[in-house]
């Protein structure tokens, strides 16, 4: 009965994904940071209410801000809040890893990409990526080899 109850927690543990990330960087290194959140939004994460289509990663005096992730408020939400959804929210990260990405952003030319937002030990955590971006005949090749492998597992199931 404790084993279900473990898989039913890691089968929830992911609340939004940013595919689009992996399509238009080249992801060199992530990094796990806490999010601080109001009451409301952590109802909504709850609900699985997040998206993360368009957000990104600012650096500003020494500390992390994630803009433009959605956070939709539930209806239930109390009526003396007046929620924004797509406000920004403070990333808490250690003073080693900022200034590590501080680093790689302003001098070598990375930009920060949030990739996972998801539950860690009761917690929000969101994954972000140091990435660098991709030009067109990278997207295409990319693609290419994502269809071959496709073709390779199609073969290799048939018995070609």
């Amino acid at each position: 009965m404790a084993a279900n109850k473990k898989k039913d927690a890691t089968k929830g543990s992911t609340i939004a994904l940013n595919r689009q990330a992996t399509h238009d960087y080249f992801i060199e290194e992530r990094f796990e940071a806490g999010i601080a959140l109001l009451g409301w939004e952590v109802k909504s994460l709850r609900a699985g209410r997040a998206q993360l289509k368009e957000s990104y990663v600012v650096l500003k005096n020494g500390e992390a801000f994630l803009l433009g992730a959605h956070v939709s408020p539930l209806l239930s939400a109390c009526s003396h809040v007046f929620p924004d959804p797509v406000r920004t929210r403070k990333l808490l990260l250690h003073r080693h890893e900022l200034s590590k990405l501080i680093g790689h952003v302003e001098r070598k030319g990375y930009t920060l990409i949030p990739l996972v937002l998801g539950w860690s030990r009761g917690r929000a955590k969101l994954q972000i990526g140091l990435a660098r971006g991709k030009k067109l005949h990278d997207k295409r090749a990319a693609e290419k080899d994502r269809d071959w492998d496709r073709e390779k597992q199609r073969l290799m199931r048939h018995g070609a």
